[in-house]
């Protein structure tokens, strides 16, 4: 049975003081919540989102981490760092990483193996861009990223993985895909683990929606039977429409 997973990508926003004061504004209303909740601020807040967030059932996360374990890498974290911060999960592979800052599905391997031998879950992000998606190729980009992102995982590790469907064509534009075309592909995810996992792995992992989820079809995205969370964006930013996606329902497990 998998518990969805609801996580809030803060992006480049929010000071530290603005951290706490959401979080401050999420706290009263999430307790009862039937998923797991998780925030993930800017760097420079986990500090101060860690502290507001104690005696709280929100779970911190951080918006990437290095593979490194220390080094010359100039502006990186490392999971060690994160770790003691209370980081819980950290977003690997977001499109935006990959679009702006070069990262490539090595990386993006590397990334996730990192946070894993530190005791911190990653959320492993795969998309397809429009092009991809009209010339018939989504399937060939988003299982083409899934391999890469669990190559060289033992099945014990693999599970431990969340993974995020994110279709670029819908991250900040306004259009969503549908809630069919959204559980076609995470489904076909979901093969691409059985095919490397066995049925266990494939029907414990939890597989997010990240293209635009809201309040308005978050319902319906979270009935499709293999939708298990969401990786909000912009409406994670705002305490009454990241609650009202918390709480798309009464359902509890998948």
């Amino acid at each position: 049975m998998r518990k969805p997973i609801i996580a809030g990508n803060w992006k480049m926003n929010m000071t530290p003081s603005e951290c706490a004061k959401l979080i401050g504004e999420l706290r009263p209303l999430v307790g009862h919540a039937a998923c797991d909740v998780v925030v993930c601020p800017p760097f420079t807040g986990l500090a101060a989102a860690k502290a507001a967030l104690a005696g709280s059932t929100i779970r911190l996360g951080a918006q990437n981490v290095h593979w490194a374990e220390k080094g010359a890498y100039t502006g990186e974290v490392s999971a060690a760092m994160l770790k003691e911060l209370g980081v819980e999960f950290a977003i690997v592979g977001h499109s935006e990483r990959r679009q702006y800052f070069g990262e490539t599905d090595e990386g993006v391997n590397k990334r996730a193996r990192a946070a894993l031998a530190a005791d911190i879950t990653p959320i492993v992000c795969v998309g397809e861009s429009l092009d991809q998606r009209e010339a018939g190729e989504t399937e060939a980009r988003v299982g083409a990223q899934a391999k890469a992102a669990f190559k060289d995982m033992s099945a014990q590790e693999a599970v431990r993985v969340v993974v995020a469907y994110e279709p670029v064509w819908a991250i900040g534009t306004g259009r969503t895909a549908t809630s069919e075309q959204a559980e076609e592909t995470i489904a076909f995810i979901r093969a691409i683990v059985r095919e490397l996992y066995g049925e266990a792995v494939a029907q414990a992992i939890r597989i997010q929606y990240g293209g635009s989820m809201n309040p308005k079809n978050a319902a319906e995205l979270m009935a499709m039977p293999d939708i298990d969370g969401g990786l909000i964006g912009g409406a994670s930013l705002k305490a009454a429409d990241f609650l009202q996606v918390v709480h798309y329902s009464a359902e509890g497990t998948k």
